[in-house]
Order: C-alpha cells, then structure tokens, then sequence
C-alpha cells in the first residue's frame, strides 16, 4: 500500500514522494475474505476537521506536527516549495512531515470537506 509524503530537507525546502506500508494477508473473520493488513503504527491523537465551502487557498505553511490525514470528502491541490503538485481526491490519505522550512501551499476544493487529522510522533515507523 502507498501513502503520499510531503517532507522538508535540510535546506527548508518541502517535497512530494511516496512511503510504502507493507501489509501482510490476515484471516479476520473464518467465513470472510483475507485483509490486507499494516503493522500497528503509534497514535497520540486524533483530530475532526470541517474545511468551510470555500476556503480555496493556503497559502505556505507547515504542520505543527507529523500528520497522516484522511480525506473524507471533497479534494485539495498540493503544491511543495520544489514547484511540484499533487491531486488529493477524496478517499486519499497524506503524511504531512513539513514540520519545519517553507511548507507547502494548499488549493481546496470549492466544496466543504471532512478531513480527519491523525498525530503520528514517529510517522509511518512500526512500533
């Protein structure tokens, strides 16, 4: 399974890429198809985010924190300091990791949308 990354360097500046998340087949249920299941990653909270119909543009900023989100509805246009941007429709899901340097800039849909925020302190490191 993939998951989208945006990450700063050294020299402030931010980039796109992708992080694999192994997965391995679990039998959940005896009657039911195997999952494709991750390794259990720690959590130290979770937050509820209602974007308002027409927010449109962030302009550069960072995350306080490390952050996975998960898209519910509607989608947003991402764009790094390297000039690079990316299309997250709903359903997607992104490590922000741009904890520091110049960010990232944020294009929402003109939609409301429901974002859920998870607090990753390790990203996307098994425990």
């Amino acid at each position: 399974m993939k998951c989208l990354r945006v990450y700063s360097t050294a020299d402030g500046e931010s980039h796109f890429d992708e992080v694999e998340i192994p997965t391995t087949s679990r039998q959940v249920q005896p009657n039911a198809a195997a999952f494709e299941v991750s390794a259990k990653y720690v959590a130290s909270g979770i937050r509820f985010t209602h974007i308002p119909a027409g927010a449109r543009q962030v302009d550069w900023h960072t995350v306080p924190e490390r952050v996975l989100t998960v898209r519910l509805d509607g989608s947003a246009e991402y764009q790094t300091s390297d000039g690079d941007e990316r299309l997250v429709p709903a359903g997607s899901f992104v490590l922000f990791e741009d904890v520091d340097g110049k960010g990232h800039k944020s294009l929402h849909s003109p939609e409301e949308q429901t974002v859920l925020w998870i607090s990753l302190p390790q990203g996307l490191e098994n425990t």
